[in-house]
């Protein structure tokens, strides 16, 4: 389903992650006439166009989506850059993580570093990228007060989510370790490193 959000954005409703990342991809390689901004979402992808034909732009929506639904149908791979991010396991929460998960907290790093996670989605602050395929073990709550003050290149965990944090700020996700690498540089081109789709690896340093 499209439909109309505020004056010049259509919403594709896509119903899943992945063929919300298969969506964007291919407008991005594409990108439509009179296309501004992209932005994906879990089971959206949000598209504004000031200067486009709504019509014209609704019906290749249309058939965009329905040829990376049919994709997403057969189980064709998702093709996407592997960001590889050097992390010191030595964050705040890192032994009470451990706890809750019933598990050593050199575990937690193993468990952490060994998956391949993707980048769902951007959202809380700029460059702040949920990243999704968290082993299920190391799924813990939120903290239940909030940091005032997180510094950035933070690595955490909340739920089913891992993430970096850009920049220094609030937040309630519970720290396992640190990375030098800067994930949001507003000098940069584009300014945040991670974009829907692409696949992380974490490597202790």
């Amino acid at each position: 389903m499209i439909r109309m959000a505020g004056e010049h954005g259509l919403l594709v409703e896509t119903g899943s992650l992945e063929l919300s990342h298969r969506l964007d991809a291919a407008l991005r390689d594409e990108r439509p006439e009179g296309v501004v901004e992209i932005v994906p979402g879990p089971e959206t992808v949000l598209v504004v166009a000031p200067g486009a034909d709504q019509g014209r732009l609704r019906a290749l929506l249309e058939e965009v989506a329905a040829r990376e639904r049919a994709r997403t149908a057969a189980r064709e791979p998702v093709e996407g850059p592997v960001v590889t991010i050097p992390v010191v396991y030595d964050g705040a929460d890192l032994d009470s993580v451990a706890a809750l998960a019933g598990i050593p907290a050199d575990e937690v790093i193993t468990r952490h570093a060994g998956r391949e996670l993707v980048v769902g989605w951007l959202g809380f602050a700029p460059g702040f990228a949920y990243l999704t395929g968290l082993d299920p073990v190391l799924e813990t709550p939120r903290l239940d007060t909030p940091r005032t003050s997180v510094p950035a290149g933070s690595v955490a965990i909340a739920g089913p989510y891992s993430a970096v944090y850009p920049s220094a700020s609030p937040g309630g996700w519970r720290l396992i370790g640190r990375t030098s690498v800067r994930v949001w540089d507003v000098a940069a081109d584009p300014p945040s490193l991670f974009r829907p789709g692409m696949r992380v690896r974490f490597r202790p340093a």
